[in-house]
């Protein structure tokens, strides 16, 4: 076609920016820096940009090889491909599914334990600082990050502690787990940080054709099994066959969400914390950790010294761990009120809290539910939200209650550190925080912070403490 055939621009109209170009698959050789909020630690190229580095270690030199990112990104993220120069800490992964490209689950297959933990606890140090303003020392920290006792092994092994293991499956019917930050499938035949319990179930070695996922669940205390299916749209549940007697409940979208029913077997499994029996639905949240809620029951308790009599809030209750441990110790004269969102996790407190009469359960969110009850005053609260944090709006509501400690149990240390930033502005300050290794492999941690009025512990600091 000629030049004077083509048509003439409109000059009313901009012609629209190109694209920026990808980067996916550019690869740089880097200096490591250090470890930062999310199983990665941060480097520059040459020219400045930033990357997010999974596979890495601080100190190393490797060749990083982008995953996603374009010219005009803020950052990229990157694999670390080869290393160049290691640090002391690395060691070669245990699980042969652990490493650029394949199975997401674990950020620090590649890091001996110990370590591990020592990268937590910068993550929260910095979180602290960056969010809170706040110095470990200020939040009552000592600076560790707190093993569970079972799970100290030498390096290059791996402790089993999750006894909730959420399987995807692919197109060809294999069980897997999803890679990093993607829709898609990593077959597995097994996952190293499975407890035994979910293990002996054999769901690796299966075929799962039509199915979406498999959620698998082994009981602490008890010998339940349980798995949650989600067929694909249009797909009929198969019979299932395990290796060990299990419940099956199945799971769909529904205009309520995600509705579970159950196939055959219990439609709960029944967990052991705190010198009791805990009834858990399809689906339920309890702490995946093996010794997870019965640690985190001792060091909340511990935190709030409860008192005969007195009276409590346990917000964001799910099955009602904290709810009956607090009624527990504070005998027929304390009173407590639980709040959680979830119906059926509202009618598993009921049941396992049946036999404490001054105890209650109301449904719904905790900033609607907790100005309708019509407390006005509360000696103690804990607070467990999910991973976003509990917010301001609900910090300043148990703030007004007045409550001389509270306990905030948190599995994000960056929502912890905006909700604790959020406290100290309503006028309550750490007494002490703990923070625990309860996802090892991973990036994650669990921690408990105990606040105080901040008035009270100005007190008790001009006056050399107690």
């Amino acid at each position: 076609m000629a030049t004077e055939d083509l048509p003439a621009a409109d000059e009313g109209t901009a012609t629209p920016a190109p694209k920026a170009a990808s980067l996916v698959g550019q690869e740089y050789e880097v200096e490591v820096g250090p470890v930062a909020h999310g199983g990665h630690c941060v480097a520059r190229t040459g020219e400045g940009r930033v990357l997010f580095v999974r596979h890495a270690l601080p100190g190393e030199r490797v060749v990083a090889r982008v995953t996603e990112g374009r010219e005009d990104s803020r950052f990229l993220r990157a694999d670390a491909v080869r290393v160049l120069e290691a640090a002391r800490d690395r060691i070669p992964a245990p699980c042969p599914f652990s490493g650029p490209g394949k199975c997401g689950g674990c950020d620090w297959q590649h890091v001996r334990p110990g370590a591990q933990r020592r990268l937590k606890g910068e993550v929260l140090t910095e979180q602290l600082r960056a969010l809170a303003s706040l110095t470990p020392e200020e939040a009552g920290w000592d600076g560790t990050v707190e093993p569970v006792p079972g799970d100290k092994v030498p390096a290059g092994e791996v402790p089993a502690w999750r006894t909730r293991v959420q399987y995807a499956v692919d197109e060809r019917g294999r069980a897997g787990l999803r890679r990093h930050r993607s829709h898609e499938v990593e077959p597995v035949d097994r996952c190293l940080i499975a407890a035994e319990g979910i293990t002996e179930l054999g769901i690796e070695r299966r075929s799962w054709p039509g199915i979406a996922d498999v959620q698998a669940v082994a009981a602490t205390g008890s010998h339940d099994r349980m798995v949650v299916i989600t067929p694909r749209p249009g797909e009929r549940l198969p019979l299932v066959e395990l290796d060990r007697p299990v419940s099956v409940l199945r799971a769909e979208d529904g205009r309520r969400g995600v509705q579970v029913h159950r196939v055959h077997g219990r439609d709960f499994v029944r967990e052991r914390a705190d010198g009791r029996t805990w009834r858990v639905g399809g689906g339920g949240f309890w702490q995946v950790h093996r010794e997870a809620a019965g640690l985190l029951v001792d060091a909340v308790m511990r935190g709030l010294t409860p008192r005969k009599g007195e009276t409590a809030l346990d917000l964001y209750c799910g099955v009602g761990l904290f709810a009956g441990a607090l009624a527990d110790r504070m005998g027929e004269r304390g009173a407590v009120l639980g709040i959680e969102s979830s119906a059926r996790a509202v009618r598993d407190a009921r049941h396992n809290l049946a036999d404490f009469p001054r105890v209650r359960v109301e449904q719904g969110t905790v900033a609607k539910v907790l100005p309708r009850t019509g407390i006005t005053t509360a000696d103690l609260v804990v607070l467990d939200p999910p991973r976003a944090g509990a917010g301001r709006e609900v910090v300043e509501q148990v703030a007004a209650l007045g409550p001389r400690r509270i306990a905030y149990v948190a599995c994000d240390p960056a929502a912890l550190s905006r909700d604790l930033s959020h406290f100290r502005a309503a006028g309550y300050v750490p007494r002490f925080l703990r923070a625990f290794d309860l996802f090892p492999m991973t990036h994650h941690l669990e921690c408990v912070a105990i606040l105080q009025p901040a008035a009270q512990a100005g007190a008790r600091a001009g006056d050399g403490g107690d």
